[in-house]
């Protein structure tokens, strides 16, 4: 977009968008399934239901791969400012405690918080929300400590925290986290309830940070997508077929090479990938997941469909019910983004009432 040789380094990964749009369709599919399905059809020698289980399992690190390498790749790209100085630096710690609070936020039941003041153990449980915010606290911090360093220290720290953390993960998460209250032993132990833990799952993220400096440093090279895409396959078959052995069976470095496989095939389907659906899904994530969660686990209210219909449909009403689900949800969300722009408006205005009538007030008193 800017001149012939760095056309390749300055464009847009479509790829990746369409990545990410698998990841957060999949998602919601995966969670009305695996919600509302009666158990009694969840057969795993069913060739049909192993195939969704496969799509349901790499979903995650697929998304948090993806959302690592374009935070990252975002980041770095900007090269007259780098360190503080760099404004994607501030908005990235922005954006990490933004969703960490928001995570929180989902989990809390208003009801009983504000008729009976009470905060419910669920609400200390973590999410895919915290995990991706504090992915992205840590990978500014990465990129803050190696940034202004040798041009090989930030690939180099973004690879060994995904290696150090899946090879020690049999270890850590094994672990006992008694000790610690219940809200930070969330953050290490699924003891409690929690769906992720922040370690070993930041790898991903820190693994997409690998990928996206090594995008953005040959990005103009004739040759890199031919090369990424056998790296990627042969790495990916590598990982999973040393993992199936007995001696060797690491189920983080397995759903790496999954996520290396993936990332193969979406790179060779590069050039069907163009600007439109997968563009929009993809930079409407975050209001995708909270629509999702609000209508399926009744966040909030105390009251989705998650309630009256868990684990109860047959797959003639489940599946159906999952492409509407994932219809709607995303309708919802296109929605609402085309009226945010109407919505800061009354809110602004609102602001500037609220602002007037606490004057008034002062002057009065």
């Amino acid at each position: 977009m800017i001149d012939r040789r760095s056309e390749n380094k300055t464009k847009r990964l479509y790829f990746i968008d369409a990545m990410r749009a698998w990841a957060i369709l999949m998602m919601l599919q995966g969670h009305f399934i695996d919600g509302l399905l009666d158990p009694v059809f969840r057969n795993a020698s069913d060739p049909l239901f192993a195939v969704w289980a496969y799509n349901r399992g790499i979903t995650a690190p697929v998304f948090f791969t993806v959302a690592g390498f374009i935070f990252v790749y975002l980041l770095i790209r900007n090269r007259q400012q780098s360190g503080w100085a760099n404004p994607r630096a501030k908005r990235g710690l922005r954006r990490g405690l933004m969703l960490l609070a928001l995570g929180y936020v989902l989990r809390l039941d208003f009801k009983g918080f504000l008729l009976r003041g009470e905060v419910y153990d669920n609400f200390y449980m973590l999410d895919v929300l915290h995990c991706i915010g504090l992915s992205l606290l840590f990978l500014t911090g990465l990129y803050l400590l190696t940034c202004h360093r040798g041009r090989h220290v930030m690939p180099v720290a973004f690879g060994l925290s995904t290696l150090v953390l899946f090879a020690l993960a049999p270890l850590y998460t094994a672990a006992d986290y008694s000790f610690f209250p219940k809200m930070l032993a969330n953050y290490f132990t699924k003891a409690h309830g929690s769906v992720f833990t922040v370690f070993p799952w930041f790898g991903f993220a820190s693994f997409g940070g690998l990928m996206a400096t090594l995008f953005h440093r040959f990005g103009d090279r004739k040759a890199l997508y031919p090369a990424a895409i056998s790296l990627c396959l042969s790495a990916g078959i590598l990982l999973i077929l040393i993992c199936s052995l007995p001696d060797f069976h690491n189920g983080w470095f397995s759903r790496l090479g999954n996520v290396l496989v993936f990332f193969a095939v979406f790179m060779l389907a590069r050039k069907i990938f163009t600007p439109g659906i997968f563009l929009t899904i993809g930079q409407n994530t975050l209001s995708i997941y909270m629509i999702h969660y609000i209508l399926l686990y009744g966040s909030l209210f105390g009251l989705g469909l998650y309630q009256p219909f868990h684990h109860s449909l047959p797959p003639y009403i489940a599946i159906p019910g999952a492409i509407v689900f994932v219809l709607a949800v995303t309708w919802l969300s296109f929605r609402y983004n085309s009226l945010k722009p109407r919505l800061r408006e009354i809110q602004a205005a609102l602001l500037t009432k609220g602002r007037s009538w606490l004057r008034r007030r002062v002057i009065r008193n």
